[in-house]
């Protein structure tokens, strides 16, 4: 799949813990259908064979829609699911050509400050993480960085960045003139009673925040 910047506007980072009596595939089917544009399997808790037949699932529901299917952390999970890409956390980059050993597949990397976003686009990602741009539950050492941070890095690049790390309805259009390509998004979608209406309002913002 080639990567367009517009996949990045509404992209959802998937967690397992609000699922209730649903599967993670029916919940993602759900944002899907109410706009979300990129879905990341981030299931870091699951035995391989079980996040296999998770992954498989929710792979299904995006080539269903044609939204891209993003693996989190694993280059070789990746590949043995014939995902659409991998994203790679600072500490997940392996050494040597990364670029190489990702070849077909769309590369996103994180980055918190201008000189990891240098590096990671020197790497060859087509697009950066960045945050936390707010408060986040999902990881308890992440920084949050100010909105004068966000323009700092997304003009010492030129990949598209999207920003992640406690976005919901209420704060997203505070990003509004960072130079974000588009919104990363857990709790906002997944721990909402109703997600493909939260996501169809989370969509909405996500396009006014780009303008």
């Amino acid at each position: 799949m080639k990567f367009e910047k517009e996949m990045l506007t509404l992209y959802a980072v998937t967690d397992r813990t609000w699922l209730n009596s649903h599967t993670l595939a029916e919940v993602v089917e759900q944002v899907v259908r109410g706009g979300v544009t990129m879905v990341q399997l981030r299931e870091k808790e699951q035995e391989e064979a079980e996040l296999m037949q998770t992954a498989r699932g929710v792979q299904q529901v995006c080539r269903k829609y044609g939204v891209p299917f993003i693996v989190n952390d694993s280059i070789e999970l990746a590949r043995k699911l014939g995902a659409d890409g991998v994203h790679l956390g600072q500490s997940d980059v392996p050494e040597g050509d990364v670029r190489k050993m990702t070849e077909g597949l769309i590369l996103g990397m994180s980055a918190n400050t201008v000189e990891s976003a240098q590096r990671a686009a020197a790497k060859g990602a087509d697009y950066l993480g960045v945050g936390a741009v707010f408060g986040t539950t999902t990881k308890h050492d992440a920084r949050h960085l100010s909105p004068e941070k966000l323009r700092e890095i997304t003009a010492s690049v030129n990949i598209p960045v999207v920003a992640i790390g406690g976005i919901n309805r209420d704060n997203i259009l505070e990003l509004s003139g960072c130079g974000m390509e588009g919104a990363a998004v857990v709790s906002a979608l997944f721990a909402q009673k109703d997600p493909e209406q939260a996501a169809r309002e989370m969509r909405e913002k996500a396009e006014q925040m780009k303008e």
